[in-house]
């Protein structure tokens, strides 16, 4: 079990416990109206033990709080599949994992997406999806199907330029300044950014160096799908809810971090100077 996970099953028993304690009831009270023994009360609300979905039903009806059984069930059965690991998610392979999330892709109309560390997948280029894939191949020992995943991967770009979905994107500039591959790639990266910023369908803000964090700071990357779907990149694995009260909260941090973000001839003037640095590094002095 993860960290997270662990902490949700926590978080879970605090809010059980919260619903006998506003009923009134103690906990043998709470056994005597559901026919549970106390000290399967207390395991469960202790994290100790996991309650089945007809034990939550028994414990709101008992506590007279039947308006929160579909909430509490939905959040349940969340627990379980909130924290994919990596190594678990890549074990199929990345052309294999690319494939099974297109569908989610497909039918998101809006799409919220903040990075801090690098260039969004649906922005990025085939050489610098192919450096990404090559980083992550030799950091996790993956089989080497590289090219199979470079093409699965470009199938987002697709979605972008020729699909019907809308994208907002908030990139935080230090991505910018992340290298990955060489030049090229990178000069590639920059030319698709500066196009972006002219599409349709396409809202790209950039975070610049040095604003102000009054209200928000930066943070993990995530994509936010619709309304519907979140999930949050971290080193380890990936967060994923569709929880109401998660998905408000994501998206009022992506509302305060676009409010940060420059667009159009601004955003183009931060992507040029990210390009400036890069050639000036490799500029030869004499």
């Amino acid at each position: 079990m993860s960290e997270q996970q662990a902490e949700a099953k926590k978080a879970f028993g605090i809010r059980l416990r919260n619903v006998r304690l506003d009923a009134r009831l103690t906990g043998r009270q709470l056994a005597a109206a559901t026919g549970m023994r106390p000290s399967k009360i207390s395991r469960i609300e202790h994290a100790r033990q996991n309650p089945t979905e007809d034990d939550i039903r028994t414990w709101c009806r008992a506590c007279s709080a039947e308006a929160q059984i579909p909430e509490l069930i939905a959040t349940h059965r969340q627990i379980d599949e909130m924290w994919q690991e990596h190594r678990q998610q890549l074990r199929q392979g990345i052309k294999n994992l690319s494939a099974k999330n297109r569908p989610l892709y497909e039918r998101t109309k809006l799409m919220r997406i903040y990075t801090s560390l690098n260039i969004p997948g649906f922005l990025q280029q085939p050489m610098y999806v192919r450096a990404v894939i090559e980083a992550v191949t030799q950091f996790h020992n993956l089989p080497d199907d590289i090219d199979e995943a470079v093409q699965a991967r470009l199938n987002r770009l697709r979605l972008l330029t020729s699909g019907p979905g809308q994208f907002a994107f908030a990139i935080e500039a230090s991505a910018l300044y992340v290298t990955l591959g060489d030049r090229d790639t990178m000069e590639e990266q920059f030319d698709f950014l500066i196009s972006a910023t002219r599409m349709g369908n396409v809202s790209l803000g950039i975070i610049p160096l040095g604003a102000t964090r009054s209200r928000i700071w930066a943070g993990d990357n995530f994509y936010i799908f619709d309304e519907h779907t979140v999930r949050s990149d971290q080193w380890t694995g990936t967060y994923e809810t569709s929880r109401p009260i998660e998905i408000a909260t994501f998206l009022k941090i992506f509302s305060l971090l676009r409010e940060q973000a420059v667009y159009g001839v601004a955003a183009r003037a931060e992507i040029e100077m990210a390009r400036g640095l890069l050639q000036s590094r490799e500029t030869p002095s004499h």
